[in-house]
């Protein structure tokens, strides 16, 4: 081999060198922190999300799940006091407390689901909030069921009465009767994030009291919705692919945490994290949320219904339409 080549060969293995070590030199340390399972839809986001950026190998990723609220500051402290550069997780039952931890350890970033999302409740230099933001899809996807309801009779099966879940019936709500006033609601709550068969009991229920469609925001309901021969939509993940949702679930309201988190880390490499509101990195516009395709269900949607869906997304998207939030608790309409 000539000299000349052993050295440009020397060089690039050199230069890749560097390169990868600048890679490394980049990454940074991510913990996640989650009350639920990761099975559990809204967990599952954001652990994707991160997992999806270690694969990446922009992060060095570590997780702790089922952490209770009771345990929750303590999980923190320790993450924080292990040398991580950003802490995700939620502090919906412990906002003060987490708060309490970020002013303890000002040079970690934390990125918390928090019930201030929305309403200035970021914190201090280092305390960012986000929530589930996918009322505009929600709103898509009343349309489609409004359009396909024979009954008139549609069903909702939530978690818990709070804001999070309450802006995503009542954005859905609107969506149904802007293409049919006729429309009335079932409600029901279970009281629980987690708890299928406590699900599927509510939405058997409303099946006999007549709804010939379900917002299936729990896991357990399309399981229902099936067994008797009924539409579902679905919630935050595609369920007609991943909850057995095949001719059941028409389509789902998507939430995408990737542009969120990839913002966060960002920001912490760049050294500028700061206090901020990310409701916006949940919505439409930044790609945080999206409608399903309708897979088998392309044909059995009316025409007018998805000329309708595309209109109203191109508005959403533009900026010309604004889903109204509306956090109050919905109320069953029969």
């Amino acid at each position: 081999m000539k000299i000349g080549s052993l050295s440009k060969l020397l060089i690039i293995a050199l230069s890749s060198f560097i390169l990868s070590g600048q890679v490394f030199a980049d990454k940074i340390k991510v913990a996640g922190v989650y009350t639920q399972p990761l099975q559990q839809k809204w967990d599952a986001r954001l652990h994707l999300a991160l997992q999806a950026a270690a694969d990446r190998g922009e992060i060095d990723y570590v997780n702790s799940e089922k952490v209770s609220n009771t345990d929750y500051v303590r999980v923190l402290r320790e993450y924080s006091e292990s040398g991580v550069d950003l802490i995700v997780g939620e502090a919906f039952g412990i906002s003060a407390e987490a708060r309490k931890v970020a002013d303890d350890y000002p040079n970690i970033a934390y990125l918390m689901g928090d019930p201030g999302s929305g309403y200035g409740g970021q914190h201090g230099g280092n305390f960012s909030v986000f929530d589930n933001y996918i009322h505009e899809p929600c709103y898509l996807m009343g349309i489609i069921a409004g359009g396909m309801t024979e009954t008139n009779k549609i069903g909702m099966v939530g978690g818990y009465a709070i804001g999070e879940v309450n802006r995503l019936f009542h954005a859905f709500m609107a969506g149904a009767r802007s293409v049919n006033p006729d429309v009335e609601f079932k409600v029901s709550f279970i009281g629980s994030w987690y708890d299928p068969p406590k699900a599927k009991e509510a939405a058997f229920a409303q099946i006999e009291a007549g709804v010939d469609v379900l917002y299936a925001e729990r896991a357990g309901v399309v399981d229902a919705a099936r067994e008797k021969g009924i539409l579902a939509f679905g919630n935050v993940n595609d369920m007609n692919k991943e909850e057995n949702g095949t001719d059941v679930v028409v389509t789902s309201a998507l939430w995408h945490m990737e542009n969120a988190i990839d913002h966060a880390i960002s920001r912490v490499k760049a050294g500028n994290f700061a206090a901020e509101d990310y409701k916006e990195w949940t919505m439409m516009q930044k790609g945080g949320a999206s409608l399903a395709p309708y897979y088998e269900f392309d044909s059995r949607i009316a025409s007018d219904v998805k000329t309708s869906v595309a209109e109203m997304s191109r508005k959403i998207l533009g900026g010309s339409l604004v889903v109204g939030v509306n956090d109050n608790e919905p109320k069953s309409t029969y």
